[in-house]
């Protein structure tokens, strides 16, 4: 399963750089790249902070 993933993953992003129409394609890729870290970061937060008030209901 983690061989399919990596091969869905492999991505050149020298190569998009390279051939990109301006600069700004760069800063997209830099927040495409750091978007899913984010959004996980995020939910963990929201899971943490939801068993932390569940918790504190049932004592």
């Amino acid at each position: 399963m983690n061989l399919f993933i990596t091969i869905l993953q492999d991505v050149k992003i020298e190569e998009k750089l390279k051939n990109a129409p301006d600069d700004y394609y760069g800063i997209g890729v830099f927040i495409g790249s750091l978007l899913p870290f984010v959004i996980l970061v995020a939910l963990a937060y929201l899971i943490y902070r939801y068993n932390k008030n569940r918790y504190k209901e049932d004592i």
